[in-house]
């Protein structure tokens, strides 16, 4: 471990390995992260379009993911509730085989549907629209969520960064973390994310009065996620008051659901 920021009250990011760093932290309440692709999904370069509809190719600043089953199980051992792990299609059965093996109990593959997602520019097959995220409850008991029956699917573009350029290849846009930190987590919970690139998911959990940890390996992007998730948190307050609302509606949603008329037509 070379780095170590205390953005906030209950807010720490760990600049190095996360093998190396999550032996030694104790337990977190949730994990919810974005892991380098797999080896079977990494290509080493990516198209990109850039201005006159020229299309350029360039490698991914990153290395595959090489050893899923030992992220896995340390991602199982130090979650109390959920492990949220966002992945290609072809490697949800294998993440799912990986956190078993680790002790956790998958509950479902979800879908985040990109509307904005790049087209198949050979034209010789569907393009990729959406990504998976596997659900995966690491803790005692029954798993529970904020989200009721609701399905485990979310539509938002990519591109959802305010008009600026991501900071990361992969970043996730902070409209869908604030969704899912909202619907799996608590006030008082801790979100780990040991694969934190440039920190969205703290963003998300900082902004909404949560805990965060946060573990990134690379230097540039750490820099750049303590930046992000420090603004983030000076925000926390206007995010909380959004939530509670939120959650008020659903309180009272679920009064009325309880009433006899609503009730018997649901039976």
């Amino acid at each position: 471990m070379s780095k170590v920021e205390h953005i906030a009250e209950g807010v720490t990011l760990y600049l190095g390995d996360c093998r190396e760093i999550l032996p030694g932290l104790g337990p977190v309440s949730h994990v919810i992260t974005d892991p380098p692709f797999e080896v079977e999904a990494h290509t080493l370069q990516r198209r990109v379009k850039r201005g006159g509809g020229v299309m350029e190719v360039e490698a991914l600043p990153f290395a595959q993911m090489t050893d899923r089953d030992g992220a896995a199980a340390a991602i199982a051992k130090v979650s109390d509730g959920w492990a949220l792990v966002f992945c290609q299609a072809e490697a949800v059965s294998d993440w799912r085989a990986s956190l078993e093996s680790g002790g956790a109990s998958y509950k479902r593959a979800m879908v985040w549907i990109k509307p904005d997602g790049m087209p198949q520019y050979s034209g010789d097959r569907p393009g990729m629209g959406y990504e998976s995220i596997v659900a995966a409850w690491c803790g005692p008991g029954k798993s529970r969520w904020n989200g009721g029956g609701r399905h485990g699917v979310f539509t938002c573009n990519k591109n959802d960064h305010g008009g600026q350029p991501a900071p990361h290849p992969t970043t996730k846009p902070l409209r869908l973390m604030r969704e899912l930190v909202a619907l799996f987590t608590g006030p008082e919970d801790t979100i780990l994310d040991p694969f934190m690139g440039s920190g969205t998911t703290g963003m998300a959990a900082a902004g909404l009065g949560r805990k965060f940890v946060g573990v990134e390996l690379d230097p540039n992007y750490f820099d750049i996620a303590c930046r992000r998730v420090s603004d983030a948190a000076k925000q926390t307050d206007m995010f909380v008051e959004i939530e509670k609302r939120a959650a008020g509606i659903q309180v009272k949603f679920d009064e009325i659901w309880q009433e006899p008329f609503y009730k018997d037509a649901a039976e």
